[in-house]
């Protein structure tokens, strides 16, 4: 079995727990709100500004006998310019304050998955930062552009209001076949177990962003 069907398989639990969360599977029966998909846009923006900060700190710490990942981590950084700027027009296009969100602070959840990104290239493999990746990018195959139909249709939102999960939903179907491709070269075992490690870490955190996002139901019943 290659590495990149071993993490796939591995992570197979702690992805499931990250699809299970509420508001993913409300989402997915057409349970949705403004207000829910603007706190998701919020923390998305929050933490999608630090994807190329830690991508270069991830290259910066790349030890000598990974030096061959400098070219594909260059890659990635310049295909991932920018995207938090799509996040803002997204949150105008709803009509919510974009400089509001641009300054204001992200949510304890989205803090400590960030946190925990660097901590883990600082602290104990920068390759375990390709967890992360599989994390958000698997995610946002399997989800994004369904989840963008799902919210649109019901709360009547511009097209302006979801580049973000568009564009992001087709560029990680070749970013996914691209990142399989580098796990095929990872061939260290302590690597390949610190990759899996931050996987399943990073789907139990992204979790916890999504489980602190506000349920259209109770918005519904507090009204």
């Amino acid at each position: 079995m290659s590495f990149h069907q071993t993490l796939l398989q591995q992570s197979a639990q702690a992805r499931q727990g990250l699809l299970a969360t509420p508001i993913i599977q409300g989402c997915l029966r057409g349970e949705v709100s403004l207000p829910s998909y603007v706190t998701f846009l919020r923390e998305a923006y929050h933490h999608v500004r630090h994807t190329v900060p830690l991508l270069q700190a991830t290259k910066s710490a790349l030890p000598p006998r990974h030096a061959w990942l400098r070219g594909p981590l260059d890659e990635y950084i310049e295909e991932e310019a920018g995207h938090d700027e799509w996040i803002l027009d997204d949150i105008a296009a709803c009509g919510a304050d974009a400089e509001t969100v641009r300054h204001g602070p992200p949510g304890h959840a989205t803090e400590v998955m960030v946190a925990y990104a660097y901590d883990t290239i600082a602290r104990r493999n920068p390759l375990g930062f390709f967890g992360m990746v599989h994390v958000l990018e698997g995610t946002s195959v399997s989800l994004a552009l369904m989840a963008a139909d799902a919210i649109q249709a019901p709360l009547q939102l511009p097209d302006a209001a979801f580049s973000y999960l568009r564009s992001h939903g087709m560029l990680d179907v070749e970013h996914t076949a691209h990142f399989a491709r580098l796990m095929e070269r990872i061939d260290d075992p302590r690597d390949q177990a610190d990759i899996v490690h931050a996987a399943r870490a990073f789907f139990r955190l992204y979790g916890d962003v999504f489980r602190s996002l506000p349920l259209p139901q109770a918005e519904a019943v507090a009204a």
